[in-house]
């Protein structure tokens, strides 16, 4: 499978449909916290796990600060598409999150692995759901699961049963403005699924 496997116009108009949903996220965000979101040019891609895991860890090397990552994971299915959406926490300082949020700053590990997945069903819910209603589906979603905090991202992916070889995966980056609050989104499609994505692009398109 090559990355020629979405035409150019269906790349266009996820890319798109990807824009309109992180923006909706970010507004959702914003208002909920009162403050301003900054957001980046969302990409598509087709990569492998090892190239996710390569990924996630050059997030981790463009941290100035060298703190290691937690990351979120939250499955959803619906409309002859499933997969993963992936919170990954980088640069982030989750006493200023929790400030935001109105959790003890000073609260143990439990309170902390508690506001990173509130933070998930936050972001990574209205993303999927403003992703779902322009594709004309509706996702059913899993409960967030904590992947862990200070922890090696290649062995994390190789642990997990992952029976897919190549995924197509939206990546979001959003950054709390004056804040120490920064995350990627990667929403992962593996392969067996992408049919149903593309018969609902090319509903869009025609």
């Amino acid at each position: 499978m090559t990355a020629t496997l979405l035409t150019e116009d269906q790349r266009d108009c996820l890319q798109e449909i990807a824009n309109v949903a992180m923006g909706q996220s970010a507004d959702h965000l914003a208002r909920l916290l009162d403050v301003f979101v900054v957001l980046s040019i969302p990409s598509v891609s087709l990569l492998t796990p090892n190239d996710i895991a390569m990924m996630l860890q050059s997030l981790q090397s463009e941290d100035g600060d060298g703190q290691e990552l937690a990351g979120v994971c939250q499955g959803f299915i619906g409309g002859g598409i499933a997969g993963e959406a992936l919170l990954i926490f980088n640069g982030t300082d989750y006493r200023d999150l929790a400030t935001l949020l109105r959790y003890d700053a000073n609260a143990g590990a439990s309170a902390r692995s508690e506001l990173l997945m509130d933070t998930t069903n936050v972001l990574g819910g209205a993303c999927l759901h403003s992703l779902a209603k322009q594709l004309d589906t509706q996702f059913s979603l899993g409960p967030p699961i904590l992947l862990g905090e200070h922890f090696d991202l290649t062995e994390t992916l190789k642990k997990r049963e992952i029976n897919w070889h190549n995924a197509l995966v939206i990546e979001i980056n959003y950054t709390i403005e004056d804040h120490k609050v920064n995350c990627d989104l990667l929403l992962v499609i593996s392969e067996n699924c992408i049919d149903g994505l593309l018969e609902k692009l090319n509903y869009l398109i025609e």
